[in-house]
């Protein structure tokens, strides 16, 4: 969801760069927003604009595409369409690598995030021209949304940390307003997507989404000239570098769309349920050898390679952590369709607007986690980075749980019956809190106990995790199904055992784990 965006953003600066140039002073020491530079504002609106189309059609993909024809979808199936969604979502956040190195190498970060935003919004210019030319156009958005989206995410929050001159509490702070432009975006889409999209037409949904990136385009050609200058305007590599990274780009964007023209041409078929099955195994193998690389060819000392099985420990349970939260546009918002009283005082809510609920606790208790942690912190009762990484898998696997009881109710009432949206509520409150005790923990573990010459290679390292997660809750989510009612609470169930027996493992490592944390940092 939203949040991990939020506290992945900072720490996705290593794919680029953080440092300020010079000459920038009047840039960096502006206060005219909030007491932060005019730029954080324009970079604020342009994410929460961004993330307002990101999440304004991922709650109506898999609706969209399992609704019938006559009514207007496509008539996949629900394991289809879920396996699609989460081979999308998962190549948005791989994308993030190669876009990183672009922006770096190449563009720099200014023109990365401009371009990003130029192909996302022709990517859902294509979704919704795809009502009136060809379902074909459909699957093209998505593809040029996943490169706008590389482009784009890891260098907006780049250029955060570029308006900065230290890394202290403003610097902090500045990044804590941004990451409410991110959830506040991931909160208001629904509102408006989910009932178009549902109601009128799916198209208009989409457009909807659409029109929110274009508002953020618009907002950032106007300002960027006058609140960011030249910040982050230049690429960091030499003549030589640039040309070899144009050279690459512009040599995978050619086989990439070779290979879309060829797919629409009907020149091959594609099988989304097979594919998503063979990315996880390849993405899985690639870490597995990467982490094998690191080990025995890497160069590591003892203690960093000791560091690194702690890594390897954490980059499982987080895959399994995000195999669960990224449930909620495939099963979950099936559950919510099929299965889920949505009447509200007579009128009945649609099904894309609970997505709203996860970006709405996010924004709520954010800043309560922040005070806990600090408040316990003067107290010296502050729980380790490993003991909150332990609650966040717990509290989402009792947000599971809640969600076996609730395909129980469903069972018991017979064909037809509906459970109440406290059920699903409650869930997405759990899986939230979870969240909030865990992605911010990842992050720091991956910078505390990697080698500095590979921190920013083990930031691809958790983004892989979250992509694996995608991947795998895509493949989980088509399985709730009224046809199938009896696998419901089975599937929820191995869920949340997969949670609470990655946290009883991570107990078990709690002690030796925060110790090695501690001497890496120390030794830092």
């Amino acid at each position: 969801m939203a949040n991990k965006d939020v506290f992945s953003q900072p720490q996705a600066a290593t794919l680029t760069h953080d440092e300020a140039p010079s000459g920038l002073q009047g840039i960096t020491d502006d206060r005219a927003f909030f007491g932060h530079p005019r730029g954080l504002a324009t970079l604020f609106f342009m994410e929460m604009w961004e993330r307002f189309s990101y999440y304004g059609i991922r709650p109506l993909l898999v609706l969209f595409m399992t609704a019938a024809l006559m009514s207007g979808g496509l008539g996949l199936t629900r394991e289809t369409a879920s396996a699609i969604t989460g081979i999308y979502a998962a190549s948005v956040y791989l994308s993030s690598l190669p876009g990183g190195w672009i922006a770096d190498r190449w563009l720099g970060l200014q023109r990365a995030i401009w371009y990003g935003g130029v192909f996302i919004a022709l990517g859902h210019l294509s979704i919704a021209l795809s009502a009136v030319l060809s379902s074909k156009m459909f699957f093209l958005g998505l593809i040029l949304i996943i490169i706008g989206t590389g482009l784009l995410k890891p260098n907006i929050s780049a250029l955060v940390g570029d308006l900065y001159t230290d890394r202290g509490a403003r610097r902090d702070a500045g990044f804590s307003i941004f990451y409410m432009g991110i959830n506040l975006g991931a909160f208001i889409a629904p509102f408006f997507s989910g009932p178009l999209g549902e109601r009128v037409g799916w198209h208009l949904g989409f457009g909807a989404a659409g029109l929110g990136m274009l508002i953020g385009l618009i907002t950032f050609r106007i300002r960027a000239g006058t609140t960011l200058g030249p910040l982050g305007s230049a690429a960091s590599g030499s003549a030589s570098d640039q040309k070899r990274a144009r050279t690459v780009a512009l040599a995978l964007g050619a086989v990439v769309a070779v290979v879309v023209l060829l797919g629409m041409l009907g020149v091959y078929t594609v099988n989304p349920v097979a594919l998503a099955t063979k990315v996880r195994d390849v993405i899985l193998t690639a870490a597995v050898l990467y982490f094998i690389y690191l080990f025995l060819f890497a160069g590591l000392t003892t203690n960093e390679k000791k560091g690194m099985v702690v890594i390897v420990v954490l980059f499982v349970f987080s895959v399994i952590f995000w195999s669960a939260y990224e449930q909620a546009p495939t099963s979950l918002n099936l559950f919510a369709r099929d299965f889920t009283d949505r009447h509200v005082m007579g009128h009945e809510v649609p099904t894309s607007m609970l997505q709203s609920v996860p970006p709405f606790f996010v924004i709520v208790f954010a800043p309560v986690f922040a005070a806990v942690w600090t408040v316990l912190g003067k107290r010296n009762a502050n729980p380790s980075s490993p003991a909150k990484f332990t609650f966040g898998l717990a509290a989402a696997g009792v947000g599971f749980l809640l969600m076996v009881a609730a395909a129980n109710h469903v069972i018991a009432g017979g064909t037809g019956a509906r459970v109440a949206m406290w059920w699903l509520i409650g869930s997405y409150l759990l899986q939230v809190w979870g969240e909030l005790a865990l992605s911010p923990v990842g992050l720091s573990a991956m910078t505390t106990l990697a080698p500095r010459r590979i921190v920013g290679q083990m930031m691809g390292v958790w983004f892989t995790s979250i992509s694996l997660g995608n991947l795998i809750a895509g493949l989980i989510g088509g399985n709730v199904d009224p046809e199938k009612l009896n696998e419901m609470p089975a599937l929820f169930q191995r869920t949340a055992v997969s949670l609470f027996v990655a946290a009883a493992v991570l107990l078990v490592l709690l002690i030796p784990i925060s110790r090695m944390m501690r001497k890496r940092a120390a030794e830092s």
